[in-house]
């Protein structure tokens, strides 16, 4: 494929992502589609199947770039954990930046698609346990270096804090959402951050 066809196709991609993310699946119309792609029915069926294959690939587009963006944060620090904390406080900063919708996508997706969209709906939850995989290999890796305490308790299990802190994510992403002071969900994600601080041997905090 030309590198220009290439690089319109992924604009296409990036549009309509945005436009998912912002409507969802359900309200958002083909002409919504044609609008933001500037392209036609045809044009948009021939390039990606249809509005369920469209929506498919924003929502792998979407995982794979908070993933990407995962990845440079814990390379950028020595510590997992101290890497999972200036994340969350990142988070915590998204009411002042410019996005479609600050609650996850793949969240929003999961709570809206039903039985008829199966297909879509078993994507996001194999890209929602991808993300939460990821959080766990880094409890792992904490653990591993010897920096998270007493990891043989119970609830300081690398499984249970990854599942905990996926959920902890997605509740402040939408507590982001709700119309509310930008400080409150700073707050928020302060106390989170610490709460995984404090799991540090050595912690100062």
């Amino acid at each position: 494929m030309p590198r220009a066809t290439l690089h319109n196709r992924q604009d296409s991609l990036e549009r309509a992502l945005n436009l998912f993310w912002q409507k969802g699946f359900h309200a958002t119309s083909l002409k919504d589609i044609e609008h933001a792609l500037d392209m036609r029915p045809g044009s948009i069926y021939a390039t990606f199947g249809s509005k369920d294959g469209l929506f498919q690939e924003a929502l792998d587009c979407y995982s794979a770039r908070s993933l990407r963006e995962m990845e440079s944060l814990m390379a950028s620090h020595d510590s997992p954990l101290t890497a999972l904390a200036t994340y969350i406080r990142k988070l915590g900063g998204l009411r002042d930046c410019e996005v479609p919708s600050r609650a996850c996508m793949l969240a929003k997706s999961l709570l809206e698609l039903g039985e008829r969209e199966q297909a879509a709906r078993d994507k996001v939850e194999m890209l929602l346990a991808n993300m939460e995989a990821r959080f766990r290999q880094a409890f792992v890796d904490a653990r591993d270096a010897g920096e998270l305490i007493d990891p043989e308790r119970p609830a300081h299990q690398p499984e249970r804090l990854g599942r905990r802190l996926q959920a902890e994510v997605m509740g402040l992403r939408a507590y982001a959402q709700r119309e509310g002071e930008s400080e409150a969900v700073r707050q928020l994600a302060e106390d989170i951050a610490q709460d995984i601080e404090a799991l540090k041997v050595n912690n100062t905090h």
